[in-house]
């Protein structure tokens, strides 16, 4: 299922106990690009706009970069402010596939609707029902491709299911759509653990909270298993990126070996070991023992505070830890696991020291930047507000 290049970089493996993985077919260095990967289908994160609400949207429907005021922004000809798009060439791409007459016609009856009145999270998941029934009528093989990633229904989601189904269905799909509750509950089980989140530059975010643009189910990087000190993490540049802008790319932290497994973390790497588990457990159905939780689920409550609420290492802690090693001793063990070894009670100090950004409310991930010429990048970038931090460390 891996194509461009990404195929001699990671090689699909089943582990035991975690399922399909992706491992690094070859030694791999820091900074180094192992995935770009397209989305099979993208959909909006905002709430329903009331019939008769002058409220539009503040991003392209097709490309999900923010609109400026010196756009040529097209309105949808069917549901005006409703769907407004960047340029004629998004506005034709749309009508064609995410926003086709059937999918323009059911997000305006949804407006008008009981799902108006439900929680943001109901009125998401109706977005995404809408867009993969809508993959059956312009790319059956994506439908196939979504239907084959992990996820099976959950019976404590029956209630959501069915009125989210009831809902969809009173839509009036086309004669081809086949709906069925079985398939709505397929459906929903793959966006919950599969889809990634869009995110909102840091400008636009209000009290240090991380909002969500949109969100995409990305058939190759869902192959990705989490672990809370990860050694890769993903970068998406939508208001950047001349073309493809919602694509993903994911870069290496740092430098692995052939075999290992590549995994990203699936939220902010500085949340406690509670909160992980909580969200870990809810979200995706399983509890976490990579050697991190290992070693915080021993944890004396003083020991968790040594970082603080943005993700730093608390000062005394960094001062102690940065004595006891050479900088030598820290390269030499970020080279192979991207963390120290030397500090028991405290073995992924360095990882925050290095890899977390420092800017507040960020709780980014940091990567170094592609390495140039065969010679690793001495700057890092941070996967969230994309500042950019000199690595002192490189050699």
């Amino acid at each position: 299922m891996l194509s461009d290049g990404s195929e001699s970089l990671l090689r699909l493996a089943e582990m035991e106990g975690r399922g399909r993985a992706l491992v690094a077919s070859q030694p791999l260095r820091a900074g180094q690009i192992v995935l770009k990967d397209s989305p099979i289908l993208v959909y909006s994160s905002l709430p329903l706009i009331k019939p008769g609400s002058s409220a539009s949207a503040s991003y392209c429907d097709n490309c999900f970069r923010t609109l400026l005021p010196s756009a040529n922004v097209m309105p949808c000809p069917s549901c005006s402010h409703h769907h407004l798009f960047c340029s004629p060439n998004c506005l034709t791409m749309a009508t064609a596939a995410s926003h086709s007459p059937w999918v323009c016609q059911a997000l305006s009856r949804l407006c008008d609707s009981p799902l108006i009145s439900q929680p943001l999270e109901r009125q998401v998941q109706a977005r995404f029902l809408i867009a993969a029934y809508n993959l059956v009528l312009i790319s059956p093989s994506c439908f196939q491709v979504l239907l084959s990633l992990q996820g099976q229904g959950s019976p404590s989601d029956a209630s959501a299911v069915q009125f989210l189904h009831f809902i969809v269905s009173s839509l009036c799909p086309p004669p081809s759509l086949s709906l069925s509750i079985e398939l709505t509950a397929a459906l929903l089980a793959k966006d919950k653990l599969n889809a990634f989140g869009l995110m909102e530059p840091i400008s636009l975010q209000q009290d240090g909270r991380r909002s969500v643009r949109a969100y995409g189910i990305y058939p190759k990087a869902s192959f990705f298993n989490h672990d809370c000190l990860p050694n890769a993490c993903r970068f998406d540049y939508l208001d950047a990126a001349p073309d493809q802008n919602t694509d993903i790319i994911v870069r290496m932290i740092h430098d692995v070996p052939q075999g290992r497994e590549i995994c990203l973390s699936y939220f902010p790497v500085n949340l406690n070991f509670s909160t992980r588990q909580k969200r870990l457990a809810e979200d995706y159905g399983f509890n976490c023992d990579c050697d991190r939780c290992k070693v915080e689920a021993n944890w004396s409550d003083n020991e968790a505070d040594f970082i603080d609420d943005n993700g730093n290492v608390e000062a005394e802690e960094e001062e102690e830890f940065m004595d006891e090693d050479s900088d030598e001793q820290m390269i030499a063990s970020d080279s192979e696991h991207g963390v120290e070894a030397g500090n028991t009670n405290f073995p992924h100090a360095y990882f925050f020291f290095r890899y977390m950004c420092s800017r507040e409310n960020c709780w980014g991930t940091l990567a170094p930047l592609p390495p140039s010429d065969g010679a690793p990048s001495k700057v890092l970038e941070c996967n969230v507000c994309g500042n950019l931090k000199n690595d002192e460390y490189v050699r």
